[in-house]
């Protein structure tokens, strides 16, 4: 079998998309206006993929705020923030740049989404001709909303995880029945975990393992055939093209990442220093039967923050290297990171997200051009 390409999920929003969030954000623009704006985007992004020749598309996350917030809040700057929650939450992450995200803050409960993913996905089905998949965010990443330090009066740490996991689950459940082919799950907390950041207090806590045990929980609940389709995607970030946790070592996640029961892996590797050193890992640590499935390591091929569009001879290159220590019926490629995780994103080193929209179209090209020449020079 060839090796299997995927997309992370996001693609850089247009420029009239952002133009008109803020314009939403600041009451200038209707709701219709800005879903109609929303729907103009998705569709290209649908139309787009699909003429890269990538066999999954996705909507490219043109509706959402962001991966982690499309639960919580309709945009970034807070507007449609869901009942139960402030916007003065922990960041999530800062980055190497200076700028930060930060998360909303539980106020009241029972927890619950405002949006599912599976909502979204229903209305970019309609613009395919073919197979769709769709990122949905980690509970590890939403058990942020809940204090650091001990239990909110009323609802326990371990009541907010129950409704947490059961609010995940409904979440995947529904993409698969609204046809999703296959369901990633976004964990880039799981490297930031390691990196202990005096200025953000989570990072201090020592937070993986338990990240760990709580998405198990998740997918435990699903069965070996429906966790074949389920994935984690892990990168040291990606927005505004920096980064948060690339100086983390890789080894502070990878031999704990493959703990979690799921089919497959997304993992940042284009923009790593010594790719080398983290195939051979993988290879050690990879399992062949994950509570009954086997799992895949889709490697990342294409740095999302580089304008420089990669080689379809690079990528064969690195794949090939990549075959040398992980079996090739483990072995896949994918993108880094997601080309814009978050909804507002000028793209700096790019100079306009207009111009890094169509520079993610030509790599996503490129990745599968590649991924079919070393498949080719590997015989499979």
């Amino acid at each position: 079998m060839p090796i299997p390409t995927e997309l992370v999920g996001s693609l850089p929003r247009p420029t009239y998309l952002q133009e008109a969030t803020a314009k939403y954000d600041a009451g200038k623009l209707s709701v219709e206006e800005f879903r109609k704006t929303q729907d103009k985007a998705a569709e290209d992004s649908v139309k787009r993929l699909e003429a890269t020749g990538q066999a999954i598309v996705t909507d490219g996350e043109q509706r959402v705020s962001s991966f982690a917030t499309y639960p919580l809040t309709e945009t970034l700057a807070g507007t449609g923030l869901a009942d139960g929650l402030a916007g003065d939450g922990q960041y999530f992450a800062i980055f190497d740049d200076g700028h930060h995200r930060q998360l909303p803050r539980l106020t009241s409960w029972p927890f619950k989404y405002k949006t599912y993913a599976y909502e979204n996905f229903k209305k970019s089905k309609v613009y395919a001709t073919g197979s769709m998949k769709q990122a949905v965010i980690a509970p590890s990443m939403l058990s942020l909303l809940y204090p650091l330090k001990g239990d909110m009066p009323g609802y326990s740490r371990e009541t907010f995880f129950t409704d947490l996991i059961n609010e995940a689950e409904k979440d995947i459940r529904g993409c698969f029945v609204a046809g999703a082919v296959r369901v990633s799950i976004d964990f880039t907390e799981g490297r930031l975990a390691a990196k202990k950041d005096p200025r953000n207090p989570w990072t201090s806590e020592n937070l993986l393992q338990s990240f760990i045990d709580l998405n198990n929980r998740l997918l435990d609940r699903f069965t070996p055939e429906e966790r074949k389709n389920i994935g984690i995607h892990t990168c040291p970030g990606g927005d505004c093209d920096s980064v948060h946790s690339f100086d983390v070592d890789y080894h502070e996640l990878l031999p704990s990442m493959f703990q979690m029961n799921a089919g497959y892996f997304l993992i940042q590797l284009a923009s790593e220093q010594n790719k080398e050193k983290v195939y051979k890992e993988i290879g050690e640590t990879i399992r062949k039967d994950a509570k009954g499935v086997k799992q895949v390591a889709f490697i990342g091929v294409i740095n999302p923050l580089d304008p420089t569009v990669e080689t379809p001879e690079q990528i064969c290159e690195n794949l090939v290297l990549a075959a040398k220590y992980i079996p090739e019926d483990q072995l896949g490629a994918t993108d880094d990171c997601g080309f814009s995780p978050f909804s507002i994103d000028v793209k700096p080193k790019h100079g306009s997200p207009d111009y890094a929209r169509d520079i993610a179209f030509q790599k996503v090209t490129n990745r599968i051009k590649g991924a079919k020449m070393a498949s080719e020079k590997l015989g499979i």
